[in-house]
């Protein structure tokens, strides 16, 4: 007769002691889990809950017998979640009088007085366990059994995040909703106004660039108007200076009233050359043109070659070079890299 531990004893060989059996396994031992064999395995009562030993073995009767941590309960309730993970009948019998499970971390200390408050009952759950794991990690990982014990405190960890995660959003939600609320009651008399007001501005684009390019005509005349008024003054001072630097002539007054006459009008001249602002409106209220620099690319590979070595640059093209790695690609000056790390 066929010995109905043959294939549990061949689990136990792949996975080992308290190991968890792939799928691909499943198919290579030719088990179903939907259909319940003996041995002796392990289950957790729920997702994160204690695991739980199970046995299962044919009686003389031909009857299929279950038992989970000493109960008697139908295969088929249990199979499915137990099937993947076998032990041995040492560490069933062991685990059944009370020691630990082998490859798990020590127990967390059982908490008390655990605050009502969910956030502060979290906390309190990891800085439990958060002193021991920091105590394990104080030993380097060499074997197997602390690889497990590690595998399993990351995990636990996880969990604990993920708790705070969903705990997060709960205590956040009313806030969230009452921000949206406020944004929508408020969000069209913001933004409608806005954009009004931009479409005035871009109406009057026209007529301020017009009336700029009119100040600019009406500056270069006055420049021009300026310098000749310079130059006449000049003359007219280099000719009175002359006269009066002669001992034997007599002061011109005349002349050197001309002369500080049309100095005068110089400075006039140059006052009135001196550019205006172009502007539209009342006090508190003006419109003005006003310069908005930007960039326009004529020539896009000199300006990537240009900006190849600006840190923005290089974090987007790292960036784009993962995207396309990751997603099968090759790219020139590009390599492939891989790093196996725990996850």
């Amino acid at each position: 007769m066929t010995d109905p531990y043959a294939w549990y004893f061949k689990a136990l060989e792949l996975v080992g002691d308290c190991g968890e059996l792939s799928r691909e396994h499943m198919k290579t031992l030719g088990v179903s889990e939907a259909d319940p064999k003996s041995g002796f395995f392990r289950r957790r009562s729920s997702k994160d809950g204690p695991w739980q030993t199970v046995a299962i073995w044919i009686d003389p009767k031909g009857k299929l017998i279950c038992l989970v941590d000493g109960k008697l309960t139908e295969a088929d309730t249990v199979w499915t979640y137990a099937c993947r993970n076998p032990i041995s009948e040492e560490t069933y019998q062991a685990v059944r009088t009370g020691k630990p499970w082998p490859r798990e971390p020590e127990p967390t200390q059982v908490l008390t007085n655990v605050p009502s408050d969910p956030f502060e009952a979290l906390k309190a759950e990891f800085e439990s366990d958060k002193e021991i794991a920091e105590n394990f990690l104080k030993t380097p990982i060499t074997t197997r059994e602390q690889a497990d014990k590690a595998a399993v405190w990351a995990k636990r960890l996880t969990a604990i995040g993920t708790k705070a995660t969903s705990l997060h959003k709960v205590d956040k939600q009313p806030s969230l909703d009452e921000g949206r609320r406020v944004d929508e009651k408020w969000r069209d008399l913001k933004e409608e106004p806005k954009l009004l007001s931009t479409r005035i501005k871009r109406a009057s684009d026209a007529y301020l660039n017009e009336q700029d390019r009119l100040e600019q005509e009406r500056q270069r005349k006055a420049r021009e108007e300026a310098d000749r008024a310079r130059r006449d003054a000049d003359e007219a001072a280099r000719a009175a200076q002359n006269i009066s630097s002669n001992p034997n002539d007599p002061v011109d007054e005349a002349a050197k009233a001309d002369a500080e006459r049309l100095a005068k009008l110089a400075a006039e001249a140059d006052k009135e050359a001196q550019a205006r602002n172009v502007t539209a409106g009342r006090t508190g209220s003006k419109l003005a043109l006003r310069t908005f620099v930007s960039a326009r690319i004529a020539d896009y590979d000199k300006a990537l070659i240009a900006l190849k070595d600006h840190p923005e640059m290089k974090a987007l093209v790292e960036q784009l070079a993962n995207r396309a790695i990751r997603a099968g690609h090759e790219l020139d000056g590009v390599e492939r890299f891989e790093e196996k790390r725990a996850a």
